[in-house]
């Protein structure tokens, strides 16, 4: 069983008899071919993907680094790639000659090639559609009037930088009311939880999620507070305290981790979590919560509403798809007509009224051609 005991020959009664001493062991055993961990005052065996956990432990390995057999770099997507190199060049963590280099020579840099094949890191960060490698590889947004009580839900898949600023933009402009008001004729908008602070949590969920459990990272949104919920393990001894403390960096996925920090995305120190706190402070809202309960890791908003000192012009009344259209456009004026409907699950007849309405109303304009152009927020 590879564990090293004590053996004491004793008598009592008039009988001789072993006591086998043995001390506190941190680590799983092996016997008959199953392995078991101490659990309080039982042994408990070790199944699924703890027992994937731990075989990958036991080799010096996490599940990212995980090699795919029939996984192909020119499957990926090159869009993304060559984000990643715009994002790796602004940062300054790569060196400018890495980000002139073919993709596969990228992606060797990058260390997300195991001999000669991609490792699951590459398939979630890269792949146009990882779910063909990972299944649950996706996020799920719903909006609730009560814990039971769904109103309306999407999905958003795709690879992870596109997950990540596609369920930013979508909670931004479809879930979650923000607050307008006027400096002179400039409209202001305030969301009830600060953008930064959403990202940071965005980031951290799928940076550190557990994907051999297979389920979608989970966003639950109320009149009064925003949930995120993903699978995720915590180092063993550590707490939720150790995270809203000092801590070392210890990602769950470090070749994941390793991409994003090229990109700038985020630190390498282990301030996931003080950075989103600190975003609520500057902001002056209320700290989120978080909860751990041994396999799920919940971070949880709960909203402040600005309160408006001036009233919206009496002609300037927009509806919540125009609002949601200019949300949008702010965070990524090359979008298209086709795109906007997409984003927003609106007909594209709807779309192109509310932006002609807009238009009129000298709120936006488009600058260029339809295709090539861009849209530019006026006022």
């Amino acid at each position: 069983m590879g564990i090293l005991v004590d053996v004491n020959l004793k008598e009592k009664d008039g009988k001789n008899y072993l006591e086998i001493v043995t001390e506190a062991y941190p680590y799983p055993i092996s016997f008959r071919g199953k392995y078991y961990q101490r659990s309080g005052a039982t042994n408990q065996e070790l199944k699924g993907a703890a027992l994937d956990r731990f075989l990958l432990r036991k080799q010096g390995r996490t599940w990212d680094s995980v090699p795919v057999p029939y996984l192909k770099w020119q499957e990926l997507d090159n869009v993304t790639l060559d984000q990643f190199r715009s994002y790796a060049k602004k940062s300054g963590r790569m060196d400018e000659t890495d980000l002139l280099d073919n993709t596969q020579e990228l992606l060797d840099k990058l260390r997300l090639f195991e001999s000669n094949y991609l490792k699951r890191a590459a398939a979630l960060l890269f792949h146009p559609d990882p779910e063909k490698y990972i299944t649950g590889a996706f996020i799920k947004i719903g909006y609730f009037k009560a814990d039971a009580d769904l109103i309306y839900q999407d999905e958003i898949h795709g690879n992870l930088f596109q997950q990540v600023q596609s369920t930013l933009n979508l909670i931004s402009t479809k879930y979650l009311r923000a607050t307008i008001s006027y400096e002179g004729i400039q409209r202001v908008e305030t969301l009830p939880i600060p953008r930064e602070a959403l990202r940071e949590a965005l980031l951290n969920a799928v940076v550190h999620k557990s994907y051999e459990s297979l389920t979608p990272i989970q966003i639950a949104i109320y009149d009064d507070k925003l949930e995120i919920w993903n699978c995720g393990t915590l180092p063993e001894e550590w707490s939720i305290d150790t995270l809203l403390g000092k801590h070392r960096s210890r990602p769950y996925n470090p070749d994941i981790a390793n991409v994003f920090f090229r990109a700038g995305e985020i630190e390498a120190w282990g301030r996931g979590v003080e950075r989103i706190i600190v975003a609520c402070k500057k902001a002056g809202y209320p700290e989120p919560k978080f909860k751990y309960d041994g396999g799920s890791l919940w971070t949880i908003f709960t909203f402040k509403y600005q309160e408006t000192t001036r009233k919206r012009p009496e002609n300037d009344q927009m509806s919540q798809q125009e609002i949601m259209i200019i949300n949008l456009i702010k965070t990524t004026p090359y979008i298209s007509r086709k795109e906007l409907a997409t984003q927003l699950k609106i007909h594209d007849s709807s779309i192109k009224r509310r932006l002609a309405t807009l238009q009129e109303k000298s709120i936006i304009r488009r600058v260029g051609p339809d295709k090539g152009g861009y849209w530019e927020i006026i006022n």
